[in-house]
């Protein structure tokens, strides 16, 4: 996380990506559906893309269930209604009963919609 002053925006933005972090934990679909843009793109590291329908599901269902995770060596870029936060990925999950971890490098792309941070993309990849 950027440990430098943070401005109202900054503030609000990382307000959003810790309800976006949280949501993944509890599938709150309510909590993820208030800080996801409809036009969301969600990729995956094998490939995979959700929508943002999708994307909800797949953790109100419990498809994905994420039992830790800490999002590490946090950045964050705003350039006007756009803004973009890397970070690490580091998780416990139990997806389908079968405990497993997750290690990955995360690119979110977040769009302001009225005065509300909505993401917009989200690309995970492998790190080295």
């Amino acid at each position: 996380m950027n440990l430098k002053a943070q401005t109202a925006s900054e503030n609000k933005l990382l307000a959003a990506v810790e309800k976006l972090r949280l949501g993944m934990i509890s599938g709150n679909r309510a909590d993820l559906e208030s800080i996801t843009s409809k036009d969301l793109s969600y990729g995956h590291s094998s490939g995979k893309i959700e929508d943002y329908t999708a994307f909800v599901e797949t953790f109100a269902s419990g498809k994905s269930d994420f039992v830790t995770a800490d999002f590490n060596k946090q950045t964050v870029k705003i350039a006007g209604k756009t803004a973009l936060v890397r970070h690490q990925l580091d998780a416990k999950t139990n997806d389908g009963g079968k405990p497993g971890e997750v290690h990955l490098g995360i690119l979110l792309v977040w769009h302001k919609e009225g005065k509300d941070w909505k993401l917009f993309g989200r690309q995970a990849y492998k790190l080295p």
